[in-house]
């Protein structure tokens, strides 16, 4: 029996647990040894044993035995389908989710990429990336590929977007930070904003992407906290704060500078980045837009309060620790969706039970939009017909 039961659900974010090698196959040979020389690439690699460790579990007969018991309990690349890719779609099966949207583990933040350069080595690795997720789930069709664009060189985005629309991406994932050198919103990256909402596929930010927190704060006189997996590289209650301090930025320049209303059928996707943020931003953005209505231009020719395209155009997947309730009154129906965060441990064993227990109590239309309808408008042509309201979910 399905983990979902009697209600259509579409998941937000789920991810792959790549191994060291992912790559190898989808990269420019003429780059590739260059991008296994990166300090980034060899810090992720490790000596190799965890990748290892994770094959030889999942080729255990014994273990496997227990998929289905443990298709929320099993993490990381304990997890059904967090590798390999025909396992994959049992998984869903198994969860019951109409679809999922995709997204990489070991690829988030392009290794750095993107802030150190060279450019062509950054594009070669979204590029590989791009391959790696479209091949992936090419094996279901409920299965969502997001493929990644630098937003470091106009023409070279231009490009890499076209591309992974070509090869079936169904979403295009950006960095929240800040490019070097330029807004994204600059007018040079309307080429990527043009074939995406021709067509018909969202915009989307995920964690990774984001401007971390000044490490001077973990020297507080005190001993160094440790994340949730028992290390220092995710995040603590103090790192935890900044995770949407970027896509809070960037999304405003991108409304006020007008790239929405450039785009009007364009939607956008703050996915993993939590969801308490919102309220006040669409608050604070609307008393931007009135200070300071009077002096500039810009403001003069938006369509509608920021708040109102935040309405139209934006969809944020709160944590399950998140009160999703309070979030729907006070940013709108329109702007929440359910994100199980399978197969990452951040995303907890019942996250329907968590959302659940949250939505008590609200409207049953705003309900159906959290589970359901707004990651079918989010998603557009990214999300075949026929899997929008499926009677039952089943393997495509």
């Amino acid at each position: 029996m399905p983990y979902v039961q009697d209600r259509v659900v579409h998941d937000a974010d789920s991810h792959l647990m790549e191994l060291e090698d992912c790559l190898n196959p989808y990269f420019d040979r003429r780059m590739l040894a260059a991008f296994h020389d990166l300090p980034s690439y060899r810090h992720k690699v490790g000596d190799g044993r965890w990748s290892a460790q994770a094959r030889r579990r999942q080729d255990d007969a014994a273990f496997r035995a227990g998929d289905a018991e443990n298709i929320l309990l099993r993490k990381n690349y304990e997890a059904l389908g967090s590798f390999r890719r025909a396992d994959r779609p049992a998984a869903l099966d198994l969860l019951g989710f109409a679809s999922q949207l995709v997204f990489t583990t070991f690829c988030l933040g392009n290794f750095g990429l993107d802030e150190s350069g060279p450019a062509e080595l950054c594009y070669a690795a979204a590029q590989a990336h791009n391959r790696m997720m479209t091949d992936f789930c090419s094996v279901d069709r409920r299965f969502l590929a997001t493929a990644y664009v630098p937003l470091t060189d106009f023409a070279r985005a231009a490009e890499t977007a076209r591309e992974a629309i070509e090869m079936g991406a169904k979403a295009l994932l950006i960095p929240s930070r800040c490019p070097l050198g330029h807004s994204p919103s600059h007018l040079g990256f309307d080429q990527v904003w043009a074939r995406a909402q021709e067509a018909g596929i969202p915009i989307l930010f995920h964690v990774g992407g984001e401007e971390k927190l000044n490490p001077a704060y973990f020297e507080n006189g005190m001993p160094r906290v440790k994340d949730f997996h028992g290390g220092e590289e995710n995040f603590t209650s103090v790192s935890y704060m900044t995770i949407p301090l970027s896509v809070m930025q960037t999304l405003a320049a991108m409304i006020i500078d007008g790239v929405m209303d450039r785009f009007p059928r364009l939607r956008f996707g703050a996915i993993e980045l939590g969801a308490s943020w919102l309220p006040g931003w669409m608050k604070s953005m609307d008393s931007a837009h009135l200070a300071f209505f009077k002096n500039e231009e810009r403001l003069h020719r938006l369509s509608a309060k920021p708040s109102e395209i935040v309405r139209r155009q934006v969809r944020v997947t709160p944590y399950p620790h998140e009160d999703a309730s309070w979030l729907i009154s006070q940013a709108g129906p329109e702007t929440c969706l359910f994100s199980s965060d399978f197969p990452h441990v951040e995303g907890g064993r019942n996250p329907l039970k968590r959302f659940g227990d949250s939505l008590a109590g609200t409207h049953a239309g705003a309900v159906d939009r959290f589970y359901a309808g707004n990651f079918i408008d989010m998603m557009g042509a990214g999300l075949a017909e026929d899997l929008r309201r499926p009677r039952q979910s089943v393997a495509a």
